[in-house]
Formats: C-alpha cells, sequence, structure tokens
C-alpha cells in the first residue's frame, strides 16, 4: 500500500518544481517539508537564463515578470565586466531579480493548481527502502510509504545522510554574514560608503529589497565551530570593521552566516533514493547560481521519475539524471571556487582579477562566462562523435507556425520538430507531440526531449525511430 507514488522531502523550490513535474505526468507525489510555515526571507535573490527558460516551458513566466525585475548589466561573474553580453542565444536575454520567498510562493502555487499536496510540520528522521518501495518515518511517528523518496532538503540533508551517500568536497576556508535588517541612515549616505569598501573587499554589499528592508553582506571575523546564527551584535562589529559604520543596522528579520565550502554527493541516486539541489551539492553564492541548480535538477529528474513510474521509461533512462546532472553541478562548483579565489584581497589574486577584467571587455570572454553563469552552455553527453552540433544542447525558444516553441512544451512532453512533413511519431503520440516547424532552427527536423533538450537532428525516419526508443521506450501497442 502506497500513501504515494513519490515522496518529496523538502517543499522549497526544488522540492516544488519536482512535485510539479511529476504531477503534470500524472505522477502522484506527496512533499513532506520539515519547516511549519514558510521562511519569509531569501537567500537567492534572481532567476537566471535557463531557469527563465523553465518557468516560460511550463506557462509560469508571466507570473514571475509581475514580481521581479529584469536586468541587463555586468558584473554576474566574481564582479567583473561592464555590459550584459549581446545576442545570446535566448528569447529572454536577461537576470530576473526576484527574491527566493516570492519564488516559493509562485511554485508553490503552482504546484497546488496541479494538484500537489504539501504537508509542513512533518521531519524525517528515518527510511528504509526495499525491493518495491521506500518507507519514510517521521518524527509523529507516521510512515508513509511510496515508490521512491527524492531528498530536496539541502545542505544538511538528512535524506543523504541516512542513505549513506558521500558528500566529499573542500571544507570553507572564509565565512561571510547575511541579514535582512532595517537601517539607520538615508540610503543616499549609504551608497558612496558601500562603493569605496567595495573597491577593496568584494565580499561586501548592502541592497534595497523593498519594505524599508535592505540585504546586508559582510565578510565574518573567521570560521564559526558551531554554524549557529550570527547575532545583530556580531553584524554591527563586522559593519563598523569593514565599512567604519554599522548603518545603524536594526530589526533584523533574518541573519545567517555561509561558507565558501563546495561538496557533491558522490552519487545522485541509490536505489529508490534521489538527491536534487543543495542535498545534491553545496557551494558559494557567487554567481547566484544555487536555486537556478536546483531548479534545473528537478527540471531534469521530473519526466525521467515520472516515465519509471508509469511504466514506460526505457533502460538506462533514470540514471542519465546522474550521468548528466552530476557534471553540470561539478561545473558550478568549479566556477565558484574561481570566483571566490578572484574575489580575494590577497595581492596575486588581485593580480589575476585586473587581467581577466580586460579580458572581460572582449565580447567573446564576456559571453562564454555569463553563458556559464546562466547555464546556457549546457550539452549534456547524449551525442555521437558525429552529431549534429545541436544534439544534447536545449533549444531556445523559436516561432512555430502555430504559436511558438515553448508555448507547446507546456504540455510536458518532447517534440518532434519536423519541417519535411514526412515524419511520424506514431506509436509515442502519448509521450511525443509531433508539429510543423517553422524557420529556426535550419534542420530539417529535430527531436525534443520533455526537458527541451535535442537528442536527434536529421530526415531519416529509421534514425528518429531509434532515439524515440532510446528516450521514449518502446510504442504503444495502439
Amino acid at each position: 500500500m502506497f500513501d504515494a507514488d513519490v515522496l518529496v522531502i523538502g517543499g522549497g523550490p526544488t522540492g516544488l518544481m519536482l512535485a510539479s513535474e511529476l504531477r503534470l505526468r500524472g505522477v502522484r507525489p506527496l512533499v513532506l517539508e520539515k519547516a511549519t510555515a514558510p521562511s519569509g526571507h531569501s537567500r537567492a535573490l534572481g532567476l537566471h537564463v535557463r531557469s527563465i527558460e523553465v518557468m516560460d516551458q511550463r506557462g509560469l513566466l508571466d507570473r514571475f515578470l509581475a514580481r521581479g525585475q529584469r536586468y541587463r548589466v555586468g558584473g554576474f561573474f566574481a564582479g567583473l565586466g561592464t555590459t550584459w553580453p549581446e545576442d545570446l542565444d535566448t528569447a529572454h536575454s536577461y537576470v530576473l531579480g526576484i527574491p527566493q520567498n516570492i519564488t516559493e510562493e509562485l511554485l508553490d502555487e503552482h504546484a497546488r493548481e496541479l494538484g500537489v499536496e504539501l504537508r509542513r510540520g512533518r521531519e524525517l528522521v528515518g527510511l528504509v527502502q526495499d525491493a518495491e518501495g521506500v518507507t519514510a518515518e517521521l518524527a509523529d511517528g507516521s510512515r508513509p510509504r511510496a515508490r521512491w523518496l527524492v531528498g530536496c532538503d539541502g545542505g544538511r540533508s538528512t535524506v543523504r545522510a541516512l542513505a549513506g551517500i558521500g558528500f566529499p568536497g573542500l571544507p570553507a576556508r572564509h565565512e561571510t554574514l547575511i541579514a535582512e535588517v532595517r537601517i539607520g541612515v538615508p540610503w543616499e549616505e549609504v551608497l558612496p560608503v558601500v562603493a569605496e569598501v567595495r573597491r577593496t573587499q568584494l565580499r561586501f554589499g548592502v541592497l534595497p529589497l523593498g519594505d524599508g528592508l535592505f540585504r546586508v553582506v559582510v565578510p565574518a571575523a573567521g570560521l564559526s565551530e558551531d554554524r549557529s546564527a550570527p547575532t545583530l551584535g556580531e553584524l554591527r562589529e563586522r559593519l563598523t570593521a569593514v565599512a567604519g559604520t554599522d548603518f545603524g543596522v536594526r530589526e533584523p528579520r533574518w541573519l545567517s552566516r555561509f561558507g565558501d565550502g563546495t561538496r557533491q554527493a558522490e552519487r545522485y541516486r541509490d536505489g529508490r533514493v534521489l538527491l536534487a539541489g543543495d542535498a545534491a551539492h553545496i557551494h558559494p553564492p557567487t554567481g547566484g547560481q544555487g536555486l537556478n541548480l536546483g531548479v534545473q535538477d528537478a527540471f531534469n529528474l521530473g519526466w525521467k521519475l515520472a516515465a519509471e513510474v508509469r511504466g514506460w521509461a526505457p533502460d538506462g533512462l533514470l540514471d542519465t539524471y546522474h550521468s548528466e546532472r552530476h557534471p553540470a553541478a561539478a561545473a558550478v562548483l568549479d566556477n565558484t571556487r574561481a570566483q571566490m579565489e578572484l574575489m580575494s584581497e590577497e595581492p596575486g589574486a588581485r593580480a589575476v582579477r585586473r587581467l581577466l577584467g580586460e579580458l572581460m571587455e572582449l565580447d567573446g570572454v564576456n559571453r562564454h562566462l555569463i553563458e556559464k553563469i546562466t547555464a546556457i552552455d549546457l550539452r549534456y553527453d547524449c551525442a555521437g562523435e558525429d552529431e549534429h552540433p545541436l544534439v544534447g544542447r536545449r533549444l531556445r525558444d523559436v516561432p512555430l507556425k502555430e504559436g511558438r516553441l515553448y508555448e507547446t512544451a507546456r504540455s510536458g512532453r518532447g517534440i518532434l520538430l519536423d519541417r519535411t512533413g514526412t515524419l511520424s511519431a506514431e506509436g509515442w503520440e502519448d509521450r511525443v507531440e509531433r508539429v510543423a516547424g517553422a524557420g529556426e532552427p535550419d534542420v530539417p527536423a529535430a527531436l525534443l526531449r520533455p526537458d527541451g533538450h535535442v537528442v536527434w537532428v536529421g530526415d531519416d525516419p529509421a534514425g528518429l525511430r531509434e532515439r524515440l526508443e532510446r528516450w521514449f521506450g518502446a510504442p504503444s501497442a495502439a
């Protein structure tokens, strides 16, 4: 007897996105969240290009645009670069400034509209898996059971620990205090102080959040032993030491600290238990990639796990979640490490920073690093040596004869873009939608997975059938 098809542990952005992707495909998820209510604070402050595209592919982007602000400015890679690169390969060439609590609110709304059940105040304390499913042991004594369980429960993941999955990496060398507070001086007096301090200390900043609240970030005096939240007094002390003033900070809504350690789960799957988001990887927030990486984990995993539950997944499909997303996260860990080095006050690091700052004025360098930060450079290893360059990459939104590609993607099915008029996905109609291609991309036909990544380009029916079977399983009997 199963209480759900999938237990999702953690109701943050990753867990909510995953649950919605599962429910979209007829799978019954149950989200269990330890907190009794949303926290209301925001570690993350924005969505990058690939996450914006994901929201568009699910019909959510208008909601996000209404609550956020679009930016096309430089500085997203270690504060370097003065301009946003032109002609990025996307219909959404901007960063969307939107606090994490608003992102969670909108994803929660989307999940509930799809019929996702979210239970708060449910703390996981144990799990037992067998050949048929996973039983979760909760602190209240209940034992919900499902076919699968996914840990989306953050960097200190209980799921990861209970599953015995290693979490190797590099420990933190530096620590930073972060807070949402009110300040006691006019914003016009804060701005020149921030500008002066940031000439030499790039881990410092004050940012207005609206409603009289400000995000304050300042280097800590050293590494804390217990990682407990800092006090308002500690924040004031560090602000005075670094900036010469504490800005009259008061009424903290949230105080926290973060280090620059990087760790990654050895494997994203152990039997019927999987990991996503910060449960699978942690890194410094440089470049604003953390929330985005988790949402994109969920987007990759959702359709594959749903295929497994629904019984049509081809052999090895679910294993591609680890083989695709583990390298993607490893690349983020690398670039955040690099950014932290570039933000160091050491003379050697500052010399490298000056040199890279010159290189960032070259459009090709600027574009390369922004594509990396925004995840639109990602190419999954699902292509052969002689494959078309599009294979493995996500496809930007393009106009079709009727509507546009991302509108068609909202069904959650794969897409066969056919400009030849002769190809067919007969037998896979429940999993793949065939549409007449327009002017883009300039190929005879392309097969896209439900997450928008291209897995075949060409005009050969036999080649198409092979890829349909590889990614969408056997054709239906009908």
